[in-house]
């Protein structure tokens, strides 16, 4: 357990580290690449180790230092251990399932207990589209999951329908390894495709690999070229969604934080908090590399869909107990299927604080009071490290907030705290 030590404002400046999203999107593109590829300023966290070992264990050799060198393997998928075991890692499972059908043996595809609930099975179905032999092997529609790669030997291409599903990484995963197809593959989507940007990022990091993909403006439909990701040198960007917690504490401290390599623009749809925390009130500018943010002395709430920035959520629900006026967060159904129902935990320990928060099915309702009545509190992580570092955020401004299973931060920020401590000097 920590306590976080209240401040009476901050002035810092802060690097975080590289984008996790961007990391193990690059990791794959440069896997699968023809050459030996550079990733520059990589995140090294559980998440990402969970990712390189899945893909040593598909015969891909990653020699790791302050920058990765990747070799890259052409699409050709080995098995050096048939087991998959990727924690609580969902991207990484869904990103894998794909890889792994591109092979010529069979693999198992498992995580941890919170993965046995997380739904995978849209992906399944538009694999088995392309003719690949995958099934749940609980018949839950998650994972574990067995792919009989040596029946068919990769992926038949040809034409595939993602069904409608809660996260864009099923369509992330598929585009990934779509150019490897024996046949040129298009891919229909239905239904609503949730958190765009996730998606843009992935088709922007397969341009920079040397795949451009031909798609509607809606992302409803796809035709991935076929052909072979080239190497490169790729500079990874500042994580947004781990910048995120530092700009909340600037605004709900009324102080001054920098986020020193956060570029804009940025190919990351988290970045879009910023501009967000702004119509709250707050001062927004730009210095090199970096994002200045600083709080008003009185932020006021708004009402905004987040279906396509769902990993901030929990830091804009933070910042809203701490406003004058009601915010609503709609659009955010989604957020059951991450790492724990997200929705409904970070209610939960918001009422612990004091707040005055309502729960919808896929919208919560925050009705600030410029931070009166808020207390401290012992948090729940529910193993999620964006709700230990979001709520991390409150006990900035208010005394006697502990964070308990405060370790779940490696997952995506394994020096979080050391950093986070930067803010209370």
């Amino acid at each position: 357990m920590i306590e976080i030590q209240p401040i009476e404002k901050i002035d810092a400046s802060v690097e975080v580290p590289g984008s996790k999203s961007l990391t193990q999107r690059a990791l794959i593109a440069a896997a699968l690449a023809e050459g030996s590829s550079t990733l520059i300023g990589p995140l090294e966290s559980e998440d990402t180790e969970y990712s390189s070992a899945a893909l040593a264990q598909m015969g891909v050799s990653i020699d790791k230092g302050k920058n990765w060198i990747v070799e890259g393997n052409r699409g050709e998928i080995i098995s050096k251990d048939p087991s998959i075991f990727l924690g609580n890692n969902g991207t990484a499972t869904r990103f894998l399932t794909s890889v792994a059908s591109l092979g010529t043996s069979p693999f198992t595809i498992d995580g941890g207990p919170r993965m046995h609930q997380r739904p995978i099975d849209p992906l399944i179905s538009a694999l088995q589209g392309w003719g690949v032999d995958i099934i749940s092997s609980e018949g839950t529609g998650c994972p574990p999951l067995l792919i009989n790669a040596s029946k068919l030997h990769g992926i038949a291409g040809g034409s595939t329908v993602l069904p409608e599903g809660k996260s864009s990484q099923y369509l992330s995963s598929l585009l990934l390894v779509a150019p490897y197809a024996k046949e040129q593959a298009t891919l229909k989507v239905e239904g609503e495709v949730l958190s765009k940007p996730y998606v843009a990022m992935t088709l922007a990091v397969m341009a920079d690999f040397g795949i451009d993909v031909d798609c509607t403006a809606d992302y409803s439909s796809f035709n991935i070229p076929q052909g072979c990701y080239k190497a490169k040198e790729y500079r990874v960007e500042g994580d947004a969604s781990n910048a995120s917690y530092f700009w909340a504490a600037g605004a709900v401290s009324g102080g001054r934080v920098t986020v020193t390599n956060m570029p804009v623009p940025s190919l990351q749809g988290d970045s879009m908090l910023v501009p967000l925390l702004g119509r709250m009130g707050c001062e927004v500018s730009r210095s090199g590399e970096g994002v200045t943010l600083t709080g008003p002395e009185r932020l006021t709430g708004i009402t905004v869909d987040m279906g396509d920035m769902p990993d901030v959520v929990p830091t804009l629900a933070v910042v809203a107990a701490f406003a004058h006026g009601t915010t609503t967060i709609n659009n955010i159904g989604h957020l059951r299927i991450k790492e724990c129902d997200r929705l409904s935990a970070v209610v939960t320990e918001l009422r612990k604080l004091g707040a005055n928060v309502e729960e919808h099915e896929a919208s919560m309702i925050i009705h600030g009071e410029g931070g009166v009545g808020l207390h401290g509190a012992e948090i729940e992580t529910y193993e999620d490290h964006r709700m230990a570092m979001s709520l991390a955020v409150a006990g900035l401004k208010i005394p006697g907030v502990q964070i308990t299973g405060e370790g779940c931060v490696a997952k995506s920020f394994p020096d979080f705290w050391q950093r986070f401590s930067l803010l209370q000097k």
